[in-house]
């Protein structure tokens, strides 16, 4: 009995000698990819700020819009990326033996900014998703990891730029986590992931940069006529977050189908982006737009029209080539959208605009984790069970639509059944 007593307590000592061994490789590895990750997502939100600031101050610049549109096509085709896939490229790599280039980090770094520099409609965080996967995947290509641990540490790097840029590096670790695969979470990235978007996170702190925090007019007080408000709202959101990912799907496929050639394609583009922003009469559209969403936030009154035109705008923008991402802008509709509706519901409109976002963010990336996740950092945690509503309706009422066409259904929204598909095509 002894004899047996020792070896299973020799057995237990292996086990967890191996456990701290692959702790402490994860913990080393995942820091050094949110160090780098950090640094490069410090430099781009400088980037982004510097060149949206010098805008704004310039309103001519949006008549090189053009020029940085051909710059961009020129960039990705002498890489050969031309074929790129963007964020879908990285879901696919995490999910498949597909591997995300190097060359992509640097090239969305530098087509972002010139799509911001120019005016054109877009986000930050799509690209800090492939910049991070990029950075990821490479880090573990240098240091020849297996295939497994390379899918783990390209979420690594997703989780850190998203964090650095957004700074919410809660929201940023389940998100990478949870939008793979709705269903199913890679449990195993967890503690990888949450370190590398602490690093990164804490990284720009140090070097300035403040979280994106949004405080409520007032702290919203529980009751029956809330909640039945906020749920009507959160399934309008569900409504918008499918023709926002509709929209924009099958934009793309419009101008790809309508001008095969890319230069001609983005110049297009770019001038019936010079033609809206004219028309609409304001630069509200144009670039990320935070200052549109804090407004809102806060109580400010928005235009009845704000939503549509943004969808409009981040539609021609990302559909004729250039890049950058689709969440910002889809918190921007969200944001517009629930201060609009929520309103008419007779709700706060600082308050609805703030379930807007939440839940047109939830029914857009079918991540209802994150989603509720997000809404404790960015606007603290008194109204969570309202939020946490918003979030439950959009998930299950915008059905097998999201922004990412690589993403995949692994279980029903509607039964508790496997499904294991990908959402419908928008194009």
């Amino acid at each position: 009995m002894l004899r047996h007593f020792w070896h299973k307590t020799r057995i237990t000592i292996q086990y967890i000698l191996v456990y701290l061994r692959i702790f402490f490789k994860w913990t080393l590895l995942a820091a050094a990819v949110g160090a780098v990750c950090g640094g490069i997502g410090t430099l781009f939100h400088y980037a982004v700020e510097y060149v949206t600031e010098f805008r704004s101050g310039h309103d001519w610049m949006i008549f090189l819009l053009p020029v940085f549109g051909l710059l961009i096509v020129f960039s990705y085709r002498l890489c050969h990326m031309h074929n790129d896939r963007g964020t879908n490229g990285i879901i696919e790599s995490v999910s498949s033996p597909r591997q995300a280039s190097p060359l992509l980090a640097p090239l969305i770094f530098f087509s972002t900014i010139l799509t911001h520099f120019g005016g054109g409609s877009a986000g930050r965080e799509g690209a800090a998703l492939q910049i991070g996967g990029s950075v990821g995947s490479t880090v573990g290509k240098i240091l020849r990891l297996n295939e497994r641990d390379l899918h783990i540490i390209t979420l690594c790097g997703m989780s850190a730029v998203f964090s650095a840029l957004f700074g919410t590096p809660i929201t940023a670790t389940i998100f990478s986590m949870e939008v793979i695969s709705v269903g199913v979470m890679y449990y195993s990235a967890l503690v990888p992931c949450i370190i590398s978007a602490a690093v990164a996170f804490g990284i720009t702190g140090y070097f300035g940069i403040s979280p994106t925090v949004f405080a409520l007019n007032s702290p919203p007080v529980l009751s029956v006529p809330l909640v039945a408000q906020v749920v009507i709202l959160s399934g309008l959101c569900a409504a918008v977050s499918v023709l926002f990912c509709v929209v924009i799907g099958r934009t793309s496929a419009l101008f790809k189908r309508r001008i095969p050639n890319e230069y001609l394609r983005i110049a297009a583009g770019a001038v019936l982006l010079i033609a809206l922003t004219f028309l609409s009469g304001t630069r509200d559209y144009n670039g990320v737009g935070m200052n549109i969403i804090e407004g809102a936030i806060h109580g400010k009154a928005v235009r009845p029209e704000a939503f549509l035109l943004k969808l409009l705008f981040t539609a021609v923008t990302l559909g004729c080539g250039f890049k950058g991402g689709e969440i910002v802008p889809a918190m921007f509709v969200g944001a517009t959208f629930g201060s609009l509706f929520g309103g008419l519901l007779g709700m706060d409109t600082g308050l609805a605009a703030a379930i807007g976002l939440t839940a047109l963010f939830c029914g857009s990336v079918n991540c209802p984790v994150a989603s509720i996740l997000l809404s404790i950092e960015l606007f603290g945690s008194s109204g969570l069970l309202l939020f946490a509503i918003a979030c439950a309706v959009s998930f299950m009422l915008s059905g097998y639509y999201g922004l990412y066409s690589s993403q995949k259904f692994v279980y029903s929204k509607f039964r508790a059944k496997f499904v294991n598909k990908s959402g419908p095509k928008t194009h």
